[in-house]
């Protein structure tokens, strides 16, 4: 399967009333590495890994306060990339979302080839 992510998921913020804004990024655990989203990455998807999590935000539980549960999703290997660099997570019945190790401009190579316009 090929998939191309035109837009990362977006990070999760909440402010009070011109209080302190508190905010996360979009993160994802697999064999104890932590992942961040890749937006316009263009990638074909590999064999299916195992179980990764997505990590919630401190500041977005359901439970009034605290640290929100941790949802489980299904991990895959990205054609042509190790997976201690990249994966592409379930996101959705018929979506996959890239995830890599680093952030922005600290991508490995491996990464920056697959995003679009970089």
């Amino acid at each position: 399967m090929k998939a191309v992510l035109p837009v990362g998921r977006s990070t999760c913020a909440s402010s009070s009333g011109g209080e302190s804004e508190a905010s996360c990024e979009y993160r994802v655990e697999y064999d104890k590495r932590m992942y961040s989203d890749v937006a316009n990455a263009e990638f074909e998807v590999g064999k299916k890994l195992g179980t990764a999590v997505f990590l919630p935000c401190d500041d977005s539980s359901d439970d009034g306060g605290g640290r929100a549960s941790p949802d489980s999703t299904v991990a895959h290997a990205i054609e042509g990339v190790d997976t201690g660099i990249a994966i592409a997570v379930d996101d959705a019945p018929d979506d996959v979302l890239f995830v890599a190790i680093g952030t922005g401009e600290e991508f490995p190579p491996e990464v920056k080839k697959l995003i679009k316009g970089s």
